[in-house]
């Protein structure tokens, strides 16, 4: 995929973003910023990411960051900076579901905010950093073979979710923020066009992660329901989602922006 920049992975301690983290590594990445909330889980993918890398100039680094603190967020950013000269793709795959399930009736607003200040203003202080940074960078030939692609100052992926496209019962924070997730993806991608920026975001349905196993864990029985709505009868693997990021941030999606991408395994086509 012609994958020879530098990546910031948010999230990327665990589950879709650690896949993704390593992903970059295998496709030829020249260096990783692995930033998590868990820095014990970043590094720990850093070093894995290290283990599974092409290129032989990659380099791979953790830090501590906290998406809800701007200066957290800025402090990060300018780490990157500083340690690789430039961010060529930004993943936003920080997240949150809330305490389980619960109808809307019974969710508290403490919890509704708690969702929203990660999921949604969390990812508006990255976007509105990155893109700063972003602007003022050197731009690149997306493709040198063909040069109607034009060229690029960086790309960003948010991870959205099959919620911010449909209901989910009994998650109103989680549909929420993920619906909100759809408007800053387009409403960044129309703003950053004329720098050269491309923004999208993945829309997946159920992957076997960490953050499912905890909500089946707290909602016994709600591992079949998940699987009763997946007509490929499984979960996703993170690393088939990493392949929809990492196309996302390629050359070869070089036309594609704004869009939501949804990677469901024909979940929201079901009859």
């Amino acid at each position: 995929m012609n994958i020879d920049g530098y990546a910031f992975v948010i999230g990327g301690g665990g589950g879709i973003g650690r896949a993704t983290s390593i992903a970059f590594a295998k496709e030829g990445a020249r260096g990783l910023l692995v930033a998590d909330i868990d820095l014990e889980a970043a590094t720990k993918t850093a070093a894995d990411s290290r283990s599974s890398a092409t290129n032989p100039d990659f380099r791979a680094e953790a830090i501590k960051l906290d998406v809800t603190a701007p200066d957290s967020v800025q402090q990060a950013i300018t780490y990157m900076v500083e340690t690789f000269g430039r961010i060529d793709y930004c993943v936003n795959g920080a997240g949150m579901t809330g305490k389980g399930l619960a109808h809307i009736a019974d969710t508290s607003f403490d919890v509704f905010q708690t969702v929203l200040d990660v999921n949604v203003n969390g990812l508006f202080h990255v976007l509105s950093a990155v893109s700063a940074v972003m602007k003022t960078q050197e731009p690149r030939a997306v493709d040198d073979t063909t040069p109607i692609r034009g060229v690029s100052r960086g790309t960003i992926v948010n991870l959205a979710s099959v919620s911010s496209l449909r209901g989910l019962p009994h998650a109103v924070s989680y549909t929420t923020s993920k619906h909100a997730v759809v408007g800053l993806t387009r409403v960044a991608a129309l703003d950053n066009v004329r720098y050269n920026i491309r923004v999208n975001c993945v829309c997946p349905s159920w992957v076997d992660t960490p953050m499912l196993s905890r909500i089946t864990e707290a909602t016994p029985g709600f591992d079949k329901v998940v699987l009763s709505q997946l007509p490929m009868g499984r979960l996703a693997a993170p690393e088939e989602i990493a392949d929809a990021i990492l196309f996302l941030s390629s050359p070869r999606s070089s036309w594609v922006n704004g869009s939501s991408m949804v990677v469901d395994g024909a979940m929201t086509i079901r009859p």
